[in-house]
């Protein structure tokens, strides 16, 4: 059902209509003799507040941010957000509201050398009453020496610094520059929101408003869903889609489902494998496994897969939740990891994809112990924080008369050689004797671990 069509009327401004090749060669014209050759994204950058789309926590009426801009109290800042969510537009409309001289600065691309210089510039312009804001895309690439360089120039006062970063400020800027900068938080656009930009797109003059276009609100919609909340990624596509539309016989250039569905054959969805997006769904696999949840852990797990993550490293990880958070409950937790593994690198990516839902779907299925976990870390605390204790003299080895002579294995009990298969034997150092680690729990097959424990440590007391 369809819900509205857009057409963007400009009746008979083209002419006749042709047919053929003659159609397509009118058609190409069209677009190439457009004024705005600039890409739909930057045509159509807000110039003021009231414009701009999206966080309303920060820019709506009386929130902090748009408060700080409309009494000019900005200082310097940083913008921690996905892409396209207009971190570069809010700090232009900021340096536009405050009469601040715009500088554009990308990590990816400059050095010291070229900080130094900007730095030096913004110092002369503070001299002459002008204020400087230096916008620093990207700001996380740049090294400890090049955040370092700014410091001075912030505290001075001779700029206004605004970064932006799609990674966690926390971990990514150096904790002398962050302590200067406010850090705003800028979400990922609703749908809503990317919904309106792109009919603001096809009614502007900036963007198609002079075209005749024929477009249904559930295509909007669509592009607005495989945006994933990125603005830029939203425009862009509705700019492929308008630039690839069929002129029917009426002169309409006409978008139809075809067409849209190979403008979003395939959505980028916001994953860098060496930053905090990385860690935050390896996290969420690992405890949707956990809390033994096989749709969730499936969704985390494709998101990775989807983002380009070497297959081979989930499956490092479901081999580690295998005796981390299965273990003893199931031992065959590790035996199916570690050959879910070998498929995946026997096969690779993408005919391996089936394997690895096997290995998270029989994780997240499994029954629940960090009995093995608890028992590691406990071990390494006391190795860590204890000393060195010696090997008790009944279990060294005593290969030569020396050592024999020096008491070593002298009281070793052969296990095999008692009706119990068991010794009293102490095997800890006497400064840990009588120490636990691993404490069985009653999940799964850990259960009969647990009970065979207990009879051999109740076989072992002393009062026995």
């Amino acid at each position: 059902m369809i819900e509205e069509t857009y057409v963007c009327k400009n009746a008979g401004r083209y002419g006749r209509v042709q047919t053929g090749d003659e159609s397509m060669m009118e058609q190409l014209s069209l677009f190439d003799d457009r004024p705005q050759s600039a890409p739909l994204a930057s045509r159509l950058r807000p110039e003021s507040l009231d414009e701009y789309v999206g966080q309303s926590h920060l820019i709506g009426e009386g929130k902090i941010l748009r408060r700080l801009i409309e009494t000019d109290q900005v200082s310097s800042m940083i913008f921690w957000g996905p892409p396209g969510v207009g971190k570069t537009t809010l700090a232009r409309i900021i340096a536009r509201q405050t009469r601040a001289e715009f500088v554009e600065f990308s990590a990816v691309t400059s050095g010291i050398k070229e900080v130094k210089e900007v730095m030096n510039q913004a110092e002369q312009n503070r001299k002459m009453g002008i204020r400087t804001l230096l916008f620093t895309d990207e700001i996380h690439r740049f090294n400890k020496a090049q955040q370092d360089a700014f410091l001075p120039f912030v505290e001075k006062g001779s700029i206004v610094l605004v970064g932006a970063t799609t990674e966690n400020p926390s971990f990514e800027i150096n904790s002398a520059l962050l302590s200067r900068c406010k850090v705003f938080i800028l979400k990922a656009l609703e749908e809503e929101d990317l919904t309106a930009l792109l009919r603001h797109g096809l009614k502007s003059p900036k963007g198609f408003g002079n075209l005749d276009l024929l477009i249904e609100e559930t295509h909007l919609r669509a592009i607005a869903r495989f945006a994933n909340g990125d603005a830029r990624t939203a425009l862009n596509t509705l700019e492929m889609a308008v630039l690839n539309g069929k002129m029917n016989e009426r002169g309409v250039i006409c978008i139809d489902e075809e067409l849209l569905a190979q403008c979003m054959n395939r959505r980028s969805l916001l994953y860098d494998k060496n930053g905090e997006e990385h860690y935050n769904l390896i996290s969420a696999l690992h405890k949707s496994m956990r809390n033994s949840d096989p749709d969730a852990a499936l969704y985390w797990m494709h998101r990775m897969l989807h983002g380009g993550e070497d297959p081979l490293y989930i499956a490092r990880r479901l081999i580690r939740f295998a005796s981390e958070d299965v273990g003893m409950a199931d031992s065959q937790a590790l035996p199916l990891a570690v050959s879910v593994y070998q498929a995946c690198h026997f096969l690779g990516m993408p005919e391996c994809d089936v394997h690895l839902t096997h290995a998270a779907v029989y994780l997240s299925m499994a029954p629940k112990s960090n009995a093995l976990y608890r028992a590691c870390e406990a071990c390494k605390e006391d190795v860590r924080e204890l000393p060195a204790e010696p090997v008790p003299l009944q279990i060294c080895n005593a290969p030569t008369k020396l050592m024999k002579d020096l008491h070593y294995g002298e009281g070793y009990i052969y296990a095999h050689d008692t009706e119990e298969k068991l010794s009293r034997m102490e095997c800890l150092p006497e400064a840990l004797a009588g120490r636990l680690y691993y404490h069985p729990t009653d999940e799964g097959q850990e259960r009969y671990v647990r009970e065979k424990l207990g009879e051999i440590l109740e076989w072992k007391s002393p009062d026995s």
